[in-house]
């Protein structure tokens, strides 16, 4: 398992990208949650395996999202114990 911190930036709110993503997610076997920040980059956490998180992280960036993002930052993480499912937080 591993897990990777992942910071959006671009015209990523109001778009409905964590709504996009979590639904991308159900295609992997991932955990995790993405919220929008008051700055207004969106911040993602997920947690997988190896091959499963890159092949999720590339499904974002091959999805529609592509258009609205400008920046992409990640970083690994320790993999938190206590993801179940994909959540949006608010």
């Amino acid at each position: 398992m591993t897990a990777r911190h992942v910071f959006y930036e671009g015209r990523v709110q109001g778009v409905g990208f964590r709504y996009t993503v979590r639904q991308i997610a159900t295609g992997f076997d991932i955990t995790g949650s993405i919220r929008n920040l008051p700055d207004g980059r969106v911040e993602l956490l997920a947690a997988g395996d190896a091959d499963e998180l890159t092949a999720f992280l590339q499904a974002i960036r091959d999805s529609e999202l592509a258009s609205f993002i400008k920046t992409e930052t990640a970083g690994e993480v320790p993999t938190p114990k206590n993801l179940r499912g994909f959540e949006i937080l608010h």
